[in-house]
């Protein structure tokens, strides 16, 4: 289940940035620097796109660095840009290839903790469903919907990206 969904989360963060030049396209073609999507939001007291795009990424990594117990690369915060993001999201899928099914072997009974969490865990069963899963397509789904809410011209085919559709 674990490694399994980690695949998904790759080929989402894939689809991700491919959204980056989709919108760097629109913005071209309505006269405006491309950039300037890296600070738009839904919504005053929401994420701008640029954190957004940093979030979800996190929350792929971390997860995943949770469950195995291997050390996340530490990112600054800092990317400007539309192409800053995208080399992001791509050392972000890179990290992500670095793991195999075993690397998650025990990862549900993990004990998991973050400091918000003010010195509460949980198993990584339960963090995994309850937290990393959720926040991660949360993200994703902000930063899809601040682009569309912008007139960058994404679909859901854009979203969920190619399917593995076979004849039966």
């Amino acid at each position: 289940m674990y490694f399994e969904t980690f695949v998904q989360m790759k080929k989402q963060l894939g689809q991700l940035d491919k959204w980056f030049e989709i919108a760097a396209d629109h913005a071209k073609a309505k006269k405006f620097d491309p950039d300037l999507y890296m600070g738009f939001r839904l919504a005053p007291d929401q994420f701008a796109f640029a954190r957004q795009v940093q979030a979800t990424c996190d929350v792929a990594k971390l997860a995943a660095s949770r469950l195995t117990g291997k050390e996340a690369p530490k990112q600054e915060d800092d990317e400007e840009t539309l192409a800053d993001l995208s080399v992001r999201v791509r050392a972000t899928i890179a990290y992500l290839d670095g793991f195999t099914a075993s690397d998650f072997d025990g990862a549900a009974t993990r004990v998991v903790t973050q400091p918000r969490w003010e010195g509460k865990v949980m198993t990584g069963a339960d963090y995994f469903l309850q937290h990393a899963v959720p926040n991660f397509f949360f993200h994703l789904s902000q930063a899809y919907a601040i682009l569309r809410n912008n007139g960058v011209g994404l679909g859901k085919r854009d979203y969920l990206g190619a399917l593995d559709l076979r004849a039966p």
